[in-house]
Formats: C-alpha cells, sequence, structure tokens
C-alpha cells in the first residue's frame, strides 16, 4: 500500500521521523511520498527522499504561501526536478477560498503557473481545493495537464465528476472516516476503483479510531478499510488496485 499524500518534512515529526516511517512500514505502507507546501518545505522533502529509499516527494507551493510566489520560483521548482529522480510530482497547488490567506488573484497565478510546469515537463499535479472549484476547473481546463490528482477529495460527486471524466484522479483521506463525511462517502461510491488514491495527509485528519491523534502514513490502512466497505471489496483488492494507480500516476 502506498500513503500518497503525507507531509514528512512538518514539524509535527521533527523528533520521530524515522519511527513514523517505519511504523508505516511494519503494517504494510511499503512506500509513501511527502508533500511540499512551499518552497522551504519542498527543499525539506527532498533532504527526506535522499535519506529514505521508499519515501518520493512532491515540490510545489501551496495557495496559502502563493502571496510569496515569484517569476523565478518556477525555475527552482524544475531544477529540483532535474536534480532528483525521487522527485515524482508538483504539488502542493491549487487554490482556497476558505483561509484566502494569500489573495485569490495571487492564487490563481502561482496555480496556473505550476499547473504549467507540470505540463511542460511532464510530470503529474497535485491539486488542492477549498470552496474554489468553479475557478480551479477553469484553470485546469485552460492547461490540461496530462495527469492530475485532486488530493483530499472532499466534493460532492457530481461536482468532481467532470474530473474523472477527463481521466484525471481523487484521492481520500481519513476524512471519509468522520460521521458527517456522507457526501465523502458517496463519492467514493461512484469514483471507479481505477481513478482512486488513498492517503493520510499526515500529521493532518487522522482517521477514526485515531481521530484526535496525530496523524501517521500507518493510518492510511482505515482509509481502505472503508473504501473496501462502501465497495463491497475485499481490502486487498483495494489495496492491488489503488496501488497500481498510485505506481502508475508518481511514476514509481
Amino acid at each position: 500500500m502506498i500513503d500518497t499524500h503525507c507531509h514528512l518534512a512538518d514539524q509535527a515529526f521533527a523528533k520521530d521521523l524515522d519511527a513514523v516511517i517505519l511504523r508505516g512500514r511494519t503494517v504494510g505502507v511499503g512506500r509513501m511520498v511527502t508533500i511540499g507546501d512551499s518552497l522551504e518545505e519542498s527543499r525539506a522533502c527532498v533532504k527526506i527522499v535522499e535519506k529514505h529509499p521508499d519515501v518520493f516527494c512532491a515540490v510545489g507551493v501551496h495557495p496559502h504561501h502563493a502571496k510569496e510566489w515569484e517569476e523565478g520560483d518556477r525555475e527552482q521548482l524544475g531544477a529540483m526536478v532535474a536534480g532528483s529522480e525521487k522527485v515524482r510530482a508538483i504539488g502542493e497547488i491549487g487554490l482556497d477560498y476558505h483561509y484566502d490567506y494569500s489573495p485569490r488573484d495571487a492564487q490563481k497565478r502561482a496555480f496556473e503557473d505550476q499547473l504549467v510546469l507540470a505540463k511542460e515537463i511532464n510530470i503529474s499535479a497535485v491539486v488542492h481545493n477549498r470552496e474554489s472549484l468553479p475557478d480551479l476547473l477553469a484553470i485546469i481546463s485552460r492547461v490540461a495537464p496530462p495527469a492530475l490528482v485532486l488530493h483530499c477529495c472532499t466534493e460532492r460527486w457530481k461536482d468532481v465528476k467532470p474530473l474523472v471524466e477527463k481521466g484525471y484522479m481523487l484521492s481520500f483521506t481519513g476524512m471519509a472516516t468522520y460521521p458527517s463525511a456522507g457526501d465523502v462517502r458517496e463519492t467514493i461510491k461512484q469514483c471507479p476503483l481505477e481513478q482512486m488514491m488513498l492517503e493520510t495527509d499526515a500529521p493532518y485528519l487522522a482517521p477514526v479510531p485515531h481521530r484526535g491523534e496525530r496523524n501517521e502514513p500507518a493510518f492510511v490502512m482505515e482509509v481502505a478499510k472503508l473504501v473496501a466497505k462502501i465497495k463491497s471489496l475485499a481490502v486487498e483488492e483495494v489495496d492491488r488496485v489503488t496501488t497500481a494507480n498510485a505506481v502508475r500516476f508518481f511514476g514509481l
């Protein structure tokens, strides 16, 4: 199984990262993808993957940091991709209109610039959305990147179905285990397993029965169990298909 989205460079893991990665391996999480949300954190992710053979990464600037986006940042991200074979995606990029930590025009500019970069160098994009779907879909349609995942998908099926119809992926976290997440579970039910990936978004969004704890890659198993229950499949089948999806998406 692969945790396709975790933030191992987060300060929450600063004291015990090796132990966290080992716990994931012990329960069968064979590979992990750690995600950058700023240039600084992206560089930290590259250092982590150099140390751990089963960890890969994505590099990018999150919409919260879009106000810091400058023209030369594209080249810095491109250099990170070129400089390490373990950088497998551009991300986490996207739009976030819930917090608006960056002006929306700045968010759209940074998102489109990075999405164009992903297309130019033919690498997958890991995309964040919060309360911004119309603008997000418009930019995606305009750029038409070759491979994209909407990470931590919490949207209703009817709203994200257009992405799936374009061949893009949806990824689900432990949030789907929360009692209030009926819309997410319905989207899981409707989404073809072949276009689905599993993630933790650790250290955030720990699934039931770990809710309230620090999340970590080992807990991605709880997401797999939920998907298996919703789709009336064996956990082993969910593992097999979603792992194959992640291998293909990230070129693992």
